[in-house]
């Protein structure tokens, strides 16, 4: 597997720390599949599942987002998206990126993978410019939260006002994930329900650049973006034709035990999208590709995206 690293510079000053993975001196290409990573992580989790693209004929491309990893380290600020509108920043950088993908493969169709976070950020990249994608892959999604999500905006909100919006929140921290491993007791770790196999959990603790409490203004830059990719208008904007196709494990906390996934889906599907595709794994937990199954997920992902290119 050959990969490069590059950056890009957004137009409100911020350096993108970027990944393409190919084959060396791969010219010619099925498609591009293009990712972005889920909260408190980074891109560079996803070699695994990016040397399975490429040997399946694709190329692959993805950024650590603001706030994470490389980005976040060369900014000196982990945990925080941006002074205003930084959910819609994120976005506005994975549609950057898109750009750039489609000026070195013209004409190449190009699939969005959006994981945990980033499967929100892919949700409402859709609602803005879902006409520039083949399709999108959303793992490890969840519904509309309702009342609890407007009291989570509520309170990071107050979080942001009390503390600063760069201060890190224990609170938005614990009220966002504190629930997440106690059906997974007795727990081995605070991060059990991430994966069943213990060697990708003990791998992602061990990681310094994942994990750790985000900033209050980070919470409600979530929590808002959140809201909007289930504003019912918002997705009407969505062309109508874009593949879907919805994967998660069934022990899956985000996705509150397979429920939540369901219910985005039925959601997608009341605005008129034709072509909306579940697959649950049966006991996978949060991060599917980093599961006992993994190589099963990589290879449905493959058949999907064949099917769709």
């Amino acid at each position: 597997m050959c990969y490069t690293e590059f950056t890009f510079l957004t137009d409100d000053g911020v350096t993108i720390f970027s990944k393409k993975w190919a084959k060396e001196g791969q010219e010619k290409t099925k498609g591009i599949i293009q990712i972005a990573h889920g909260m408190a992580e980074h891109i560079e989790r996803y070699d695994l599942f990016a040397k399975a693209l490429i040997d399946a004929g694709y190329i692959v491309y993805g950024n650590d987002h603001r706030g994470h990893g490389k980005t976040g380290v060369n900014a000196n600020l982990i945990g925080f998206f941006a002074d205003e509108n930084g959910f819609d920043r994120v976005v506005e950088d994975m549609i950057q990126l898109t750009n750039l993908i489609k000026k070195n493969h013209p004409g190449v169709p190009i699939f969005l993978f959006g994981h945990s976070m980033g499967s929100f950020l892919a949700r409402r990249y859709i609602q803005t410019h879902g006409d520039q994608l083949a399709g999108v892959i959303l793992s490890g999604t969840g519904g509309d939260p309702g009342l609890i999500g407007k009291i989570g905006i509520g309170i990071a909100k107050l979080e942001s006002t009390r503390k600063g919006k760069k201060s890190p929140s224990p609170l938005m921290n614990k009220l966002t994930f504190g629930s997440y491993n106690k059906d997974f007791r007795p727990s081995r770790t605070e991060f059990d329900w991430l994966s069943r196999d213990n060697k990708e959990v003990d791998k992602y603790i061990e990681d310094p650049l994942c994990g750790g409490v985000f900033t209050a203004g980070f919470f409600y830059d979530l929590v808002s973006g959140v809201a909007k990719v289930n504003n019912h208008n918002a997705n009407k904007t969505i062309p109508i034709e874009l593949p879907m196709y919805f994967i998660a494990g069934d022990k899956d906390p985000v996705g509150h035990f397979s429920k939540g996934v369901i219910k985005a889906a039925k959601m997608y599907k009341q605005v008129g999208m034709k072509d909306v595709t579940i697959q649950l794994y049966e006991n996978s937990r949060h991060e599917i590709l980093n599961e006992l199954n993994k190589e099963e997920v990589f290879k449905d992902v493959i058949n999907w995206v064949e099917i769709h290119r």
